[in-house]
């Protein structure tokens, strides 16, 4: 990730939630707020009504991938949380790609038009 750093403490989540606008689709809920800086800083979230240890670290790892493919394309100075449904534990590595980049649109947070490639 070029561009990101992680959000690691409680509190930063916290914030994201509170003071950050919310969207969602049939696999993930995406939070954005500004930051105010230059460079994004993305949390991840997978609760454990999603499937058992194995299960959630893998989603988190498609989602962290995903996210690091298509960060050039994301407008910089937000910070970014992404939670996975229930729905995310069975999805392939394409579904949440797609699902970031249509939560990206809703936001008005993807800059670069890359939809050729994403279908």
């Amino acid at each position: 990730m070029n561009y990101s750093d992680s959000l690691k403490k409680n509190k930063d989540f916290q914030i994201v939630y509170r003071c950050g606008t919310s969207k969602a689709n049939k696999y993930l809920v995406m939070y954005v707020r500004e930051n105010h800086t230059d460079e994004n800083r993305i949390g991840i979230s997978v609760s454990k009504k999603v499937g058992n240890s194995v299960v959630r670290h893998h989603l988190a790892r498609l989602i962290r991938e995903s996210y690091r493919l298509l960060e050039e394309s994301f407008r910089r100075g937000i910070d970014v949380v992404i939670i996975a449904r229930v729905n995310a534990k069975d999805c392939t590595y394409h579904e949440i790609e797609r699902a970031i980049y249509h939560l990206g649109k809703l936001h008005h947070v993807i800059g670069k038009k890359i939809e050729d490639d994403i279908n």
